[in-house]
């Protein structure tokens, strides 16, 4: 069993920056990818990007791309989503999950936290 938390959500104006984190925990953690996903009202969970603890592989959706940085701290057993530009449409509940790859689909990650709010205003 693998446990994630997240935190670092919040208001911000456009433009402005946040760096959400999730902390992780359990058995065999290390094995899996990390990715964050994110899901505003009203649409389905979108992927945002995840990385391998062993190597920091990523992966981005082309939205993120320049804008989003994904990198992990192994003595903390951390893994943070760095955001700036941010636009009032990156307004949403951002996931952390474990998964056994770099994917993008929501289906192939076996773990979630309980999301934190990022909110953006324009």
């Amino acid at each position: 069993q693998v446990q994630l938390v997240e935190s670092g959500g919040g208001l911000v104006q456009a433009g402005g920056s946040l760096r959400l984190s999730c902390a992780a925990s359990g058995r065999l953690f290390r094995r899996y990818a990390m990715g964050w996903f994110r899901q505003a009202p009203g649409k389905e969970r979108e992927f945002v990007a995840a990385i391998t603890w062993s190597d920091s592989n990523t992966r981005y959706v082309d939205s993120a791309k320049g804008r989003f940085t994904i990198s992990t701290d192994n003595a903390k057993n951390t893994v943070y989503l760095q955001m700036n530009s941010l636009k009032p449409e990156d307004t949403a509940i951002y996931y952390c999950a474990a998964g056994r790859y770099t994917s993008s689909l929501s289906g192939q990650y076996d773990y979630w936290g309980q999301g934190t709010q990022v909110t953006v205003s324009s």
